[in-house]
């Protein structure tokens, strides 16, 4: 073993640039596969975050405009949903698949705190929504049912929203990390906290606040919450309702999704007079559903990360299957010599094997611990980066790293190609005949 690779050694070393420049593109192919696969990842966790916390199993319906007359009546009815659907929703006909049922109320306001104010939306709403959105707490708490019973003029803020009523006074200075740890001092942020157990007033009425929410301000910024019965109550909603939203189980496939769905729109439609197959009638947002397609755009990014990548390490490949021709050629007067005092094709074809996986695989550790730290060095840097969306920092790419197994995995399946190129050119060696060998030059 010791003599093959003293051969391999001498062979690289006549030719130390050509063996380098074959090298670099294999360490290029497999440094860049691990790149766009850290970058890909990144990327889909960057558009995730957040979507991975929200319970999948909901759905949330609304009331839309029909678009097909029924039943007597013409197209462009508003159809509104009220406490009988609610009902409906939740009642024998459904209880096969649907848990928790709870409905929505909304009003706008304008809510004052001493000379400040915002213009919002008041939701009323019941404590199961905190787990079916996730909506994560801050300081103190969110509705409970003892604010749904005695009708609690409570409210729950977001921490913006906090902000936005406190002002600068209640400002205080902040100890931050740069993006790369680097310690920064003098960041001003509103001490949001003194504001629970205080009292706001949302138009004639004045409302105590239990709880302060992370702010979201991807989806609804103006948006707050207080008791359903409270809302209900003090804006007049009668039986009428925004929305409804629902947990469920049993659904596990798309198909079984969507004709749920189809069944349920239908009953729903009728009942409020709405041909059984209008789409517009009712709008559904079903959360499973959306998230089985966010995982097929993720695979299909995946899939063509990898497809790219491949084709890039398919240039190292080809390059080191030529080297080895080009060795065989070279050294066919010598291999002329090994026969005629006695090798066999088996230890001719072993030299070319044994160069071509030596080659591969050193520089396909060396692409391959590149790569890995080209990944770290992103994740120290562009990950840190964020860009400002609808006044919210959003992650440019969230751990843009690639796990050790699918890049151990990735250098493995190279060096088993570069023993597939080096198969070849060994033959060819292996089949020299030794009297035309030695005629060679």
């Amino acid at each position: 073993m010791r003599d093959v690779f003293v051969e391999i050694w001498e062979s690289i070393r006549r030719n130390k640039l050509r063996t380098c420049l074959t090298g670099f593109a294999v360490s290029w192919g497999i440094f860049m596969l691990i790149v766009l696969l850290g970058a890909g990842n990144g990327l889909m966790n960057a558009f995730m975050m957040g979507g991975e916390d929200i319970a999948t199993n909901t759905m949330q319906v609304g009331g839309g405009r029909t678009s097909k007359p029924y039943d007597g009546l013409k197209e462009g009815r508003r159809i509104r949903l009220d406490d009988r659907d609610v009902a409906l929703t939740g009642g024998e006909l459904f209880s096969a698949h649907v848990d928790q049922v709870i409905a929505t109320v909304s009003s706008g306001v304008t809510v004052n705190y001493g000379k400040k104010y915002f213009s919002g939306l008041i939701e009323g709403n019941y404590p199961e929504r905190q787990e079916m959105d996730k909506i994560e707490v801050r300081y103190g708490r969110f509705i409970n049912e003892k604010d749904i019973r005695e009708r609690r003029k409570v409210v729950v803020l977001s921490e913006n929203q906090a902000e936005i009523l406190l002002g600068s006074d209640a400002s205080i200075s902040r100890f931050s990390l740069g993006p790369l740890g680097n310690g920064k001092k003098g960041t001003k942020q509103v001490d949001v906290q003194r504001l629970l157990g205080e009292r706001v007033r949302i138009g004639t009425f004045a409302y105590r606040v239990v709880g302060i929410t992370k702010s979201d301000r991807m989806s609804d910024s103006n948006l707050f919450y207080a008791p359903y019965t409270t809302v209900k109550t003090i804006y007049g909603k009668g039986q009428d309702i925004d929305d409804i939203t629902f947990t469920f189980h049993g659904l596990d496939s798309e198909a079984e999704n969507e004709a749920f769905e189809e069944q349920y729109r239908a009953v729903v439609n009728l009942r409020h007079r709405a041909a059984p197959d209008d789409n517009r009638a009712l709008w559904i947002w079903n959360r499973f559903t959306q998230n089985l397609q966010m995982n097929r755009g993720r695979n299909i990014l995946s899939t063509a990360l990898w497809i790219i990548g491949l084709f890039t390490l398919l240039g190292g490949i080809v390059g080191v299957s030529n080297i080895m021709l080009i060795t065989v050629k070279e050294r066919t007067h010598e291999f002329g010599i090994r026969k005629a005092i006695g090798a066999g094709p088996w230890d001719i074809m072993k030299l070319i094997l044994a160069e071509s996986v030596s080659i591969t695989a050193f520089f396909g550790y060396v692409g391959m611990f590149l790569g890995m730290l080209a990944c770290l060095l992103l994740d120290k840097t562009v990950g840190q980066s964020t860009v400002s969306v609808m006044d919210e920092q959003i992650a440019m790419l969230v751990d843009p790293t690639v796990g050790l197994d699918v890049a151990l995995g990735a250098t493995v399946v190279l060096i088993v190609a570069g023993t597939i190129a080096g198969l070849f050119p060994a033959r060819k060696a292996a089949q020299v005949r030794p009297i035309e060998a030695l005629r060679a030059e």
